[in-house]
Formats: structure tokens, sequence, C-alpha cells
């Protein structure tokens, strides 16, 4: 009690009210085993002045990349205008909540319908939601809406899509009566020999996590064979800008992960995670979806509709009980988007294959590394590196770098394997940066290992 901002005569008050005399009381039924016994021991309030001194303390003893940062395996950096955030710091946006009252929330409705819209031309599909907490959350509730649309009990996932999104599939069936069947790689790309009649759907992610382009029309064609729905999972939408989209390719859904159109690849988020499909299975999309209308004058208006949601149908016939529209983050995504252009996101697309595509000529020249995989790649590239890739991503942080993501963390087959990744926000100068010192480091390290 010594903790919250109430006086002693708040706190009296408080306890006369639910017929109590001390806080303690309060505890009084739990067993004195789990009681700490003591007031907890932390230390006395600081200052603001002294506050903000002490962070700035501990926020020096953070390394920076002042020479590049090429992480990537899942959250990209993207250049995002400033005036995403000019956008998003103002209040009507900023403090809004869940548009339940469309009369008064035009503004918000209309940014939600335009992020469907926009995210409907990216993947080529005819409907989207808006939207759901992150990329995987959205991967794993469209494999749900397949399971739920075709009454079968078997899933095919790829070994390509993100492990994290896998790990979070499985929690998700964890009580269900579903089985989770592993597709394997064959140079870094999916190989589905067979699909099977109890199969609900095929699950690919691309660019998959190793960073190459699958053959996504050929799986979805097998998929749509067996009656499955094929869906593809996309962490990168940046990639869209090049590649055929999932509608185009024969996929029924596409989800993933919309933070690269604006959001800063922060610790832990934000993320925003995007559904979108066929127009027949739009019944079955979670959260929320916006549509344009006429009022009752007959001025264009947008209001909240056909949601599968348990607070607005029956709980049992809901498709989900996601009810997030994330609609801060959606809205940076749909900012970005319109500020950027076709043409922007295109640009920004080709950059990020270039400086790729560069690095894997010019490394495969340094002793010791090699490019693991032949099979096309957008902006990422699995490497062999002649030496541990934790020891050289610490060498290389001392330089001012932030390398790639160690493979061996999620594929223990590819023990000295590193994705490095590359965005328009990589220049020429740090790409020189990085293969100098890979290869200075590799020498020294492994002349040290020797």
């Amino acid at each position: 009690m010594n903790y919250i901002p109430h006086t002693a005569r708040d706190q009296q008050k408080m306890l006369q009210a639910v017929g109590l005399s001390t806080p303690a009381d309060l505890f009084g039924y739990l067993p004195d085993a789990v009681k700490l016994g003591r007031p907890l021991a932390l230390s006395p309030g600081l200052s603001e002045h002294d506050l903000l001194r002490h962070l700035e303390s501990l926020a020096s003893k953070n390394k920076l990349a002042t020479r590049g940062s090429f992480l990537g395996a899942g959250a990209y950096h993207h250049y995002s205008p400033s005036v995403v955030d000019t956008v998003l710091s103002r209040s009507e946006f900023l403090t809004a909540y869940t548009p339940y009252q469309p009369e008064v929330s035009q503004g918000t409705l209309q940014a939600i319908f335009e992020f469907q819209t926009m995210i409907c031309e990216l993947t080529g599909m005819e409907a989207a939601n808006a939207s759901v907490y992150d990329g995987s959350n959205a991967t794993v509730e469209s494999v749900l809406m397949a399971l739920n649309t075709t009454n079968r009990s078997r899933v095919l996932v790829s070994r390509g899509v993100h492990p994290h999104t896998r790990e979070v599939l499985k929690t998700y069936l964890a009580a269900h009566a579903v089985t989770v069947e592993e597709l394997p790689l064959e140079d870094g790309r999916t190989v589905l020999a067979k699909v099977g009649e109890d199969a609900a759907a095929v699950l690919i992610q691309n660019p998959n996590f190793l960073g190459l382009v699958e053959d996504t029309p050929a799986l979805m064609e097998k998929a749509r064979a067996a009656g499955a729905l094929g869906i593809v999972s996309v962490a990168d939408p940046v990639s869209l800008a090049l590649l055929k989209p999932p509608g185009a390719c024969g996929a029924d859904i596409a989800a993933g992960e919309a933070a690269p159109l604006g959001l800063p690849p922060s610790y832990g988020g934000p993320y925003v995670g995007f559904m979108a499909c066929k127009k027949q299975y739009l019944r079955r999309l979670p959260g929320r979806l916006a549509g344009m209308t006429v009022d009752s004058a007959g001025r264009r208006t947008f209001c909240l509709t056909l949601q599968a949601r348990e607070q607005h149908i029956r709980r049992e016939k809901a498709a989900s009980n996601i009810c997030t529209n994330q609609g801060l983050c959606a809205l940076a995504v749909t900012c970005y988007l319109a500020l950027v252009g076709p043409q922007g996101l295109r640009e920004a697309a080709l950059t990020c294959l270039s400086l790729a595509e560069s690095f894997k000529k010019r490394v495969a020249e340094i002793p010791g590394y090699r490019v693991l995989f032949s099979s096309p790649s957008f902006h990422e590239v699995a490497v062999a590196c002649p030496v541990s890739p934790v020891e050289l991503n610490r060498k290389l942080a001392e330089r001012g770098i932030l390398g790639g993501y160690p493979l061996v963390c999620e594929f223990p087959e590819i023990e000295n394997g590193m994705l490095f990744c590359f965005t328009e926000v990589n220049g020429a100068a740090e790409l020189d940066n990085l293969l100098c010192d890979l290869a200075a480091l590799g020498r020294t390290l492994e002349a040290a290992r020797g």
C-alpha cells in the first residue's frame, strides 16, 4: 500500500467500505507460505531530473549500429516518411479506440477502409480485415479459417514459414484434434509431394524465412486440386511490389506482417497483422471490417460491417475471439502506402533486391564464405561463414555493425549459416563496410581458432 497514490485517509475509507481494518486483511485468505512477510525492498523514489539522468546513463550503454544494420529474420527496417509520424500524433487518431459510433468516427473508419483497400491491392485478394495483432497471429487465424471452412483435420505447413509463426500455430492448435505436418525444404524451398484429401490447408511463406522465393503457383495448385485452402504468409509486403501477389498465384488467403510499411522495427513491436481472402470467404474473416455506403441524405459514409466477432453475433457462430483493429498501426501503414505510392514502393523493393544481389556476388568471392542456396531470393541472403556466426556478430558489433541472424538458432543443421538482410536504408558504403569486415574478421577468427 506504500506504492499507490492514495493517502492513509483514502485507504482507511476504502477498507471500511469493505469491512476490513488493515491492508493485510485483504490477503488474509492466502496461506502464510506464499506471503513475502516483509515490505518490498524498493529504492526511494527519484526526482524527475535524477530519473532522467539515470535513464540516460542506462541508454548510453547501448551499442549503436553506426556502420550499418543487416538483421532481418522477420523484423525489417524500411524508410518511413516523417509525415507518417505527424499524422499518427494527431489527437483524434492517437487517442481513439474502437469506432463503435460511426457518426463520430468517420475519419477513423475511412482510414480503416483505405487500409483494407490497399491490402487488397497489394495481395491481389478481394476482401481484407483491419486488422489483427501481428503477422504470426494473422497467419494462424488464416489456418483456423481454413479448418472451419473445410471441416478437415490436417494442416500442411512449410518449414520455410517463420519459426515463431510455427510455434504460435502449435500453441493455438494444442487443444484441437488437428494434425500439423511439416513440409521439408530442398535448396531452401518447399517440397510438396502430396496433399491428401484430409488436408484443410497448405501454408507457405513467400519469400520464406530463408529469404527465398517459393514456387507459389505450383504449391497453390496442388492445394486446390486436393480441396485444401492455399495460404500465403508475407513477412515483408514490400516484396509484393516486385513479386506476383498471392491472389494472382491462386492463394485463397493471404496473411502476414504489415509493420515494414511505416512502422519502426522496435524491440517487441508494435506490429500489425493483415488478412485478405477471396470474396467467398469474407464472412469467415475475424476482426473488424469497414464498409463504404451512403447515409439517409445520399452522402458517402463509412461503417463497420460483416463482422464475425463474438461481440456482434452469437458467440458460437463467431469466427474468432480476435477483437482488435490495431487502428493506429494500420493508420501508419495506410499513410506510408499513400505517400510512397506504387512507384515509390517498387523503387524501394528494387533497391533491396539490388543490394542483396550485389552482396551475393561479392561475398562468394571472399575465402571461407559461400551463399547457401541457389534459388532466387528477394532481400535476405543465407551465407555459410568460416567461423561461428555468434562470434562473428560479436566482433561486427564492436565495429559498429549489426550483423545477420545465426540460422543455427532455428535450423540446427545449418551450423555456421547466417541470414543477412538488405533494405533501402542500407547504402553502398554500408555494404562495402560489411564485406570488408567479414573478410578481415573471417581471417582473424579462423587463424585464432587454428
